[in-house]
C-alpha cells in the first residue's frame, strides 16, 4: 500500500484539527491538493486544542545578523513568515490585533536575562519602562493602577500584539473545507486509535468505529496528543497552562480596546477583552503542569497524559491575582467568568518537530509548538507542507529535524528556562479534589 510519490491527487490523511491541522490543511488545499482527510476525536474547535482561545500572544523579533543561535534564527524566521500572514492573508487578517507588546521582569536576574535574551540579540525600537508611571503611560488612564514593584520592562510597538485565535483557526478550518478538504471529526468516527502499519511504514489509521483511513501520506498533528499515537523517544512532554477571564461590562470593555499585551516573565500576563463576551483574560506564569501516569497501552514509562478541564488549580487563581495586585489591583478581587487548563507539547529544546519520520517513510510529524506554536497558525501549515514536498528551507530543516539524541536523558521537570510560581514543573496528580477553582 505504501506510496511515497506525491502529486495533487495522492492521498494525505492529517491526524488533529487544531491550529497546526487545521493550517496545514488549509495550504495543502491551496497547493492544489485534492485528496486531503483530516481527523480529529472532537469538532472544530477541540476543547483540548491550544488555539482553542479567546486571545494569544502574537510577538515578532528580528534578530540580529550577528547572532549565531540556529534556534533563534528559525523562531524569527517562523514570526516573520506569520506576520505576513496576520497582515496580509484575508483569513487571518480580521483575527490579529497589533496593539503592542512589553515584556518586564521585577528581579535584578530576570530583567538582565530579558535584556541578553530578548533585546541585546533583537534589532528594533522599544520603549524602555522603568516606574510604575511609565508602564501606566502605555493604556489609557485608569486601567493600570498598580504599583508595579521592582518592575522593569520593553515595550515593542511594531508587529506584535494578539489574536482572537479561536475565529482564527474556525476560518481556517472553514476555508480548507471549502477548498475540499475532508474533516471527520468526534468520536467515534474521528478519534484516531492507532495508527496502522504495512511493511514497517504508516499507511493510514484506524478510529474508534474500526474504520481504517488509508493514505498514501500521514501528517501527525495532534499536538498534545500525538505522543499516544506513536514513539516519540523521549522527544514530547505535553505540558499545561492555566488561564482565567474576568468579564467586563461593555463600558469598561470600550476603555480597555486596543490595550498592549502585559507579560511578566515571572508573574503573568493580560489581554484586552474579547469583543464578544467583553472577558479580559488573565494567566498567571509558572513553568507548566503536567499529568504523569503509567501508559498502559503501550507498556512504556511514565508519560504526561492530556485532559480537558474548564477548571483551574487554586493556586493559579491566587498566583493571577497577584499579578492583578500588581498591575490592576482594582480587578484583583473580581470573580472568574471562566479559566480552563491549556496544554502544548514541548520538546527538549522547545524548537518544532516537523520531519518526516526516520523509520516510517510515508508519516511526517508536525508537533511540538513548545508554546510557540499558536501563533504561527497562518504559516506553519506552509512550513509542514514543505517538509512534505521536501522543500523545507535548510535552516528551519536542521532546526525541526527529528532529534532523538537529545532526549536520550531527559530531565522530564525540568523548567525548561520558565520562571514562575514555586519556580518548578507542578505534577496535576499531586492536586486534591478541592484544590481546584470552582465557576459556575
Amino acid at each position: 500500500m505504501s506510496n511515497n510519490t506525491l502529486n495533487p491527487t495522492s492521498s494525505i490523511l492529517i491526524i488533529g484539527a487544531g491550529t497546526w491541522g487545521c493550517s496545514t490543511a488549509l495550504h495543502l488545499a491551496r497547493r492544489g491538493f485534492t485528496n486531503v482527510k483530516v481527523l480529529d476525536s472532537f469538532p472544530v474547535p477541540s476543547p483540548i486544542a491550544a488555539g482553542n482561545d479567546i486571545n494569544k500572544i502574537m510577538e515578532h523579533k528580528k534578530v540580529k545578523s550577528s547572532s549565531s543561535d540556529a534556534r533563534s534564527i528559525a523562531y524569527a524566521t517562523c514570526t516573520r513568515a506569520a506576520l505576513v500572514g496576520w497582515t496580509t492573508d484575508p483569513i487571518f487578517m480580521p483575527y490579529f490585533h497589533e496593539t503592542g507588546f512589553i515584556v518586564a521582569g521585577d528581579t535584578p536576574e530576570l530583567i538582565q536575562l530579558i535584556k541578553e535574551e530578548d533585546f541585546d540579540k533583537c534589532e528594533g525600537n522599544f520603549d524602555i519602562l522603568e516606574s510604575a508611571e511609565d508602564f501606566r503611560r502605555t493604556m489609557p488612564a485608569g486601567v493600570l493602577t498598580g504599583d508595579f514593584p521592582n518592575w522593569k520592562g520593553w515595550m515593542n510597538r511594531f508587529g506584535a500584539g494578539w489574536f482572537h485565535a479561536r475565529k482564527a483557526m474556525i476560518s481556517a478550518y472553514k476555508e480548507a473545507q471549502r477548498l475540499g478538504v475532508v474533516f471527520l471529526t468526534g468520536s467515534p468516527q474521528g478519534n484516531v486509535e492507532t495508527l496502522v502499519y504495512e511493511d514497517g511504514d504508516v499507511i493510514g489509521a484506524q478510529t474508534e468505529d474500526g474504520v481504517i483511513h488509508h493514505a498514501q501520506h500521514t501528517i501527525l498533528a495532534a499536538g498534545a496528543g500525538s505522543d499516544r499515537l506513536l514513539d516519540f523517544k523521549k522527544q514530547l512532554r505535553p505540558t499545561a497552562w492555566t488561564l482565567s477571564h474576568i468579564r467586563m461590562t461593555p463600558e469598561e470593555a470600550q476603555k480597555y480596546r486596543d490595550l498592549p499585551v502585559l507579560f511578566n516573565v515571572s508573574k503573568g500576563f493580560l489581554i484586552e477583552p474579547d469583543e464578544d463576551k467583553h472577558e479580559l483574560k488573565i494567566c498567571d506564569e509558572h513553568p507548566g503542569y503536567t499529568n504523569f501516569v503509567m501508559d498502559s497501552d503501550h507498556q512504556r514509562e511514565m508519560r504526561s497524559v492530556p485532559f480537558a478541564k474548564t477548571q483551574i488549580p487554586l493556586e493559579a487563581e491566587t498566583r493571577a491575582r497577584e499579578f492583578l495586585r500588581d498591575t490592576m489591583p482594582h480587578l484583583a478581587d473580581r470573580p472568574f467568568s471562566f479559566a480552563r487548563i491549556c496544554w502544548d507539547a514541548d520538546t527538549v529544546d522547545r524548537a518544532f518537530l516537523i520531519d518526516r519520520h526516520p523509520e516510517h517513510a510515508s508519516l511526517v510529524v508536525a508537533v511540538g509548538g513548545s508554546r510557540f506554536g499558536a501563533m504561527q497558525m497562518p504559516n506553519i501549515g506552509g512550513f509542514i507542507a514543505d517538509t512534505l514536498e521536501g522543500k523545507l528551507q535548510k535552516d528551519l530543516s536542521e532546526a525541526f529535524r527529528w532529534r532523538p539524541e537529545i532526549a536520550v536523558d531527559r530531565d522530564w521537570w525540568s523548567t525548561q528556562g520558565r520562571f514562575g510560581g514555586p519556580n518548578k514543573l507542578i505534577d496535576f496528580q499531586d492536586l486534591k479534589d478541592g484544590e481546584w477553582t470552582n465557576i459556575e
